[in-house]
């Protein structure tokens, strides 16, 4: 005599974040604004004008995975966006659009900025399923 127990398996997708991997874009925004103020605070035009492209992938990089190891914020994906530019007396706008849900879906922004160069970071998160 043969005995067949099936298992049922419930799905793991969630459609929100329960408490404990909730989101705090404000612990975002101080950990970004640390690393700028970190690799930028001394420097100057001369320092880093050749430099920006691999400056700005570097902090971006360095965000993104300060961010996943600080935040516990497993179902979340995150994206940054790192600028960085001369200080030469002219404005910059630094825009972006996202379509997300407003429940689940925010982001994050730091900046710096002194006599010779400024930079901005984004820090997008996306809730995934």
């Amino acid at each position: 005599m043969t005995i067949d127990i099936k298992t049922t398996i419930e799905p793991t997708f969630r459609t929100e974040p329960d408490d404990a991997g909730k989101l705090y874009p404000s612990k975002a925004k101080i950990i970004a604004g640390e690393i700028l103020r970190e690799k930028l605070e001394n420097k100057s035009a001369d320092d880093v004008e050749f430099e920006f492209e691999d400056l700005s992938k570097e902090i971006a990089d360095e965000v993104k995975e300060k961010i996943k190891a600080s935040l516990d914020i497993p179902r979340y994906k995150v994206l940054v966006q790192a600028t960085i530019g001369t200080m030469k007396d002219q404005g910059v706008k630094i825009t972006s659009r996202c379509l997300w849900d407003t429940n689940t879906d925010n982001y994050a922004t730091a900046s710096f900025q002194n006599e010779f160069i400024f930079a901005s970071v984004l820090v997008f998160f996306l809730y995934t399923d």
